[in-house]
């Protein structure tokens, strides 16, 4: 079969189809990936480790990530974060994925603490490279629109929960604070197994009834964040373009920013060592201070940064490791997070309208009361806003999803307190509560 010559000027087929990618991917190649991958899994020789898991994960992620930025809609609200949640859920949940590669996610995912080694890089070179005044001022600031979001989503959560025929203490300690407890393994679990503990009830039927709440309340903060993203491209005097900090002098504290350097491939092995050693301290130091690794190693970066210890090259060398990190694998670990993490039956289950009613007002009046404070106090206020709605994040995997939704990965520190430290408190006042109160019907 002869090949038709193509017109003057005209790109080849191969040519238009080398020029179509999925991710970083030319068409071509992503197919062969895909089919490489397809069949190991298919005959059974599809690695059960990290390589596997790897390939899986990223393959899926591209994909998903690229039909959320082009499908109508679902592109203006986070529809990459969203579809690559719900899609391997739903694979999972119905049954439908294949279960060599479920078990190679799940082995790099969980067994070999993929999650944690991502964020290690995230929050280490996302305070390391962050300008040293915009650190100061940000970590000072934040606390006030965290706490007074927290306060409006609790206040208007209550009162949504009434209208529906909710009691008051059932949506306080079943709804809303599952929603703000930092996610389901820092803030679901010992939240069910307290009150378990309190209420004499099996910890299963209580996880039963607090997941769908963290579930939703998760994807009302990347609704949420998805439309500020928007917002904040169409009114630029509110939009940080992920500074948190208005100061004096904004151009001034734009510039600390600086361009840009170029790769250096030293540099980035010794980011990357200096995350991983980072987060080693906050596991040796977390049982004697009963603080959580990330938080510690978010305060050990932070303390770096603010004494100034560390050469400048080795902040560079994290910063651009937190780079490659967040271009390459963030659908990858949204994907991860989607199918081992979101259960499928109990995520429809909740879909009531009294229930979705609740979840949605209580994460948008935190959302709202976060950007309105944040205004207030000479911050930007779509940034601030942002980082008050990672309180209703499912822990560290739900800000990439929430930061990733609003473009706003450099947010990550910021993030991580919200959802750490304000989870924490919450876990730690409904407990107390409940047992004050002696157990509620």
């Amino acid at each position: 079969m002869t090949e038709i010559p193509a017109m003057p000027g005209t790109p080849s087929m191969p040519g238009r189809l080398a020029a179509l990618r999925i991710g970083p991917l030319p068409l071509p190649v992503y197919v062969a990936l895909c089919a490489v991958t397809v069949l190991a899994a298919v005959s059974g020789r599809l690695p059960n480790d990290v390589i596997g898991g790897l390939s899986v994960l990223m393959l899926t992620g591209f994909l998903l990530g690229e039909l959320g930025t082009r499908l109508p809609v679902l592109r203006h609200i986070g529809g990459t974060a969203i579809l690559c949640l719900f899609v391997p859920a739903a694979l999972v949940g119905t049954g439908v994925a294949d279960p060599a590669m479920v078990k190679a996610v799940t082995t790099t995912f969980k067994t070999a603490n993929f999650q944690y080694f991502y964020i290690a890089c995230l929050v280490a070179g996302s305070i390391l490279g962050m300008p040293h005044r915009v650190l100061v001022q940000g970590f000072l600031r934040m606390f006030v629109p965290l706490l007074g979001g927290t306060l409006a989503a609790l206040g208007v959560g209550i009162c949504v929960g009434l209208a529906f025929g909710y009691g008051p203490a059932h949506t306080f300690f079943f709804i809303l604070v599952p929603i703000l407890g930092g996610g389901l393994g820092e803030g679901v679990l010992p939240l069910s197994a307290g009150y378990a503990e309190i209420l004499g009830r099996p910890q299963a039927d209580l996880m039963g009834m607090m997941v769908p709440a963290a579930l939703l309340g998760n994807v009302a903060a990347i609704i949420g964040c998805g439309l500020l993203n928007r917002f904040g491209l169409r009114h630029p005097r509110y939009n940080g373009n992920g500074l948190l900090v208005r100061s004096g002098a904004d151009r001034d504290l734009l510039a600390e920013r600086g361009p840009d350097r170029p790769i250096e491939l030293r540099l980035m092995g010794a980011g990357l060592l200096l995350a991983c050693g980072l987060f080693i301290l906050g596991t040796q130091l977390a049982p004697v201070t009963g603080i959580p690794a990330p938080i510690l190693m978010i305060v050990g970066s932070a303390l770096l940064k603010l004494t100034r210890i560390l050469p400048a090259e080795m902040e560079l060398g994290a910063y651009q490791i937190n780079r490659f990190m967040s271009t390459n694998l963030t659908f990858a670990i949204l994907v991860a997070m989607g199918a081992l993490l979101v259960s499928w039956p109990q995520l429809v289950g909740a879909f009531t309208l009294g229930y979705v009613a609740i979840c949605t007002a209580t994460v948008a009046a935190m959302i709202t009361a976060g950007f309105f404070i944040g205004h207030r106090m000479r911050m930007y206020a779509v940034e601030a806003a942002i980082v008050t709605a990672c309180h209703s994040g499912l822990g560290g995997t739900g800000d990439v999803a929430i930061l990733s939704a609003s473009d706003r990965m450099g947010l990550m520190p910021f993030a991580q307190i919200s959802t750490r430290i304000g989870g924490a408190a919450m876990v730690v006042i409904a407990t107390v509560l409940l047992r004050a109160l002696g157990g509620v019907s």
